[in-house]
């Protein structure tokens, strides 16, 4: 009789427990894959501005990366398949909710360097079109911000980020419809063909690249390479800052070393506002997100729902809208550099009593006188930017939101390194009187969380410039409470409110609503530069629906 061996027996007994978790766990995901719909995701997705950035993205996440790999990731292809909106040489804002419910803000927007016109602001445009020329360039921040919270958050090594986005700028991308549609563009095209943008985005003839032809970026990958290599400090501190500083200086710019060396990036809460059930959490001053709760909340007010959209009642929503984006627009000297301003000069934008006060002086049947009425004159337009939102399997999400400022930032090229250079100092343009060395300039980012009482989570933000707040406004307002799913909330056609405040209607905007609109007294305008995009992510139920914006050929990735 064989002998009896109890620890043998044990281990069978473990081996069949832990094979019948196994296929309970199984169970599990396949029923909850069942239950999520068509073209949602179960673990993690990636929403940027092109289907290429955002399976980079996701690929970081497969290979065990987290949501800030993954943006890190996205974000720097972006640069390459976008680079009109954004790249080394710019700055962002990310939001992070960690797994446990906390929520960070990373700022690392462009500073004014130590060295700068005093009389710079004179120059500023009392009319839309784009900024050009070095003495516009502020202190990038944005491989600062990416070490931060690489540091913080990230899982994978420093150097994977990097590697797909070396290859591409290396090897060459046709170039996107998107960016192709838009050197058509009479004011892009003659921005490009007569700055160093030329170099790389010009043929033989020197004339724009067209869409399909090959766009190269031999010395950023080389630039690339040497920071995946030796991390932020070769920027900062290293070779690639002294031959950026190098080219500036060529340029005619004012910055320096030491500008670079002394950046350093900004934590800090981001500030919790209620919004019916939901809790919005938003980048302080000097980003926009006290403008889009106040926005927000002003809308809330009104008790929206789906009925709203009725034939009936779908004008008197726009009119609020309109309204509240008025009042919106006239509240945006309220965004500064807390460090250099009154701390608390955007504190009544979240106050109730403000917003109820303001409320009252939105009337069912008609529209008022504008300067006076609305309170402040606001600065003028633009466009530029772009988002990513990123929600990965540990629950971590992040919502970046990263610019050079307008399309192709002030049109400085940098041959020694590959770079596009920010002309972000010209946000201070009717928002500010002064500006001081180190301060960061008023900003329309908003990349926010919302927090459902359910615990959905909706990771969202925006680019446009200008455009930022009423599209992401309006996408919020959509989703939340006027029915809408996601996918449709931020394709729905815009209305925008210009720096005049005149009412703007994006293209397939509803007719009668419009006549309806004008016969309030509304004042159409002739906007005609509908660059606004808003990309998310939403978590909802352990279904994950991620949506890129399809006004730049955007779609998402999961899995």
């Amino acid at each position: 009789m064989a002998e009896y061996k109890p620890w043998l027996v044990c281990c069978f007994i473990l081996a069949g427990l832990l094979s019948a978790v196994g296929l309970v766990f199984l169970c599990i995901v396949s029923i909850v894959d069942r239950e999520c719909p068509g073209g949602s995701f179960t673990r993690a997705a990636v929403s940027a501005d092109s289907l290429r950035c955002s399976e980079i993205g996701r690929s970081m996440l497969k290979q065990g990366g987290s949501a800030v790999d993954g943006a890190i990731a996205a974000l720097l292809c972006t640069s390459v398949i976008n680079p009109q909106s954004m790249g080394l040489g710019g700055g962002s804002i990310i939001t992070i909710r960690n797994k446990k419910g906390k929520v960070k803000v990373y700022n690392f927007r462009e500073t004014v360097p130590q060295s700068f016109d005093r009389n710079l602001l004179k120059d500023c445009r009392t009319t839309f079109g784009l900024t050009t020329g070095s003495q516009w360039i502020g202190v990038p921040g944005e491989l600062r911000g990416y070490e931060a919270v690489h540091k913080q958050h990230g899982k994978l090594p420093w150097a994977k980020l990097f590697e797909p986005t070396i290859q591409l700028a290396r090897e060459g991308i046709s170039v996107p419809a998107y960016l192709g549609s838009l050197l058509k563009f009479a004011i892009v095209k003659n921005h490009v063909e007569n700055s160093s943008l030329c170099e790389v985005l010009c043929n033989k003839n020197k004339t724009v690249l067209s869409t399909g032809d090959i766009l190269k970026f031999p010395k950023l990958a080389e630039t690339m390479e040497t920071i995946a290599e030796q991390g932020a400090d070769a920027f900062y501190t290293g070779k690639i800052g002294h031959d950026l500083i190098r080219d500036i200086e060529a340029a005619g710019g004012t910055m320096k070393r030491e500008d670079l060396k002394s950046f350093q990036v900004r934590v800090e809460d981001a500030w919790t506002v209620p919004v019916g059930d939901a809790k919005l959490h938003i980048p302080p001053p000097p980003a926009g997100g006290p403008l889009l709760a106040f926005l927000l909340r002003l809308m809330k007010g009104f008790s929206l729902s789906p009925n709203s959209l009725d034939e009936d009642q779908k004008i008197q929503t726009y009119h609020r809208f309109i309204e509240a984006a008025k009042f919106t627009n006239g509240q945006k000297k309220s965004i500064s550099d807390p460090v250099f301003n009154d701390k608390k000069s955007a504190d009544h934008l979240i106050d109730p009593s403000f917003i109820n006060h303001i409320r009252d002086m939105i009337f069912s049947n008609g529209t008022h006188d504008n300067s006076y009425y609305y309170n402040a004159k606001p600065s003028r337009d633009h466009v530029g930017t772009t988002h990513v939102s990123v929600l990965d399997e540990d629950g971590l999400a992040v919502s970046a939101t990263s610019t050079i400022n307008q399309l192709f930032g002030g049109g400085v090229y940098s041959p020694r390194t590959g770079i596009i250079l920010n002309n972000e100092l010209s946000d201070f343009c009717g928002r500010a009187n002064t500006m001081r060395a180190g301060e960061q300039p008023p900003s329309s980012m908003v990349p926010v969380i919302l927090e459902s009482k359910s615990g959905g989570l909706l990771v969202i933000g925006g680019s446009g410039g200008s455009m930022i707040t009423s599209a992401v406004a309006l996408s919020i307002i959509n989703r939340l409470w006027l029915g809408m799913n996601l996918k449709d909330a931020i394709a729905a056609p815009i209305v925008f409110v210009d720096s005049s405040n005149e009412v703007n209607f994006e293209p397939g905007f509803n007719k009668s609503v419009i006549d309806g609109l004008g016969a309030l007294g509304h004042k159409p305008g002739r906007w005609k530069y509908f660059f606004n995009v808003v990309n998310a992510v939403e978590k909802e139920k352990g279904c994950i629906v991620a949506v890129s914006d399809s006004r730049k050929n955007g779609m998402s990735a999961g899995y």
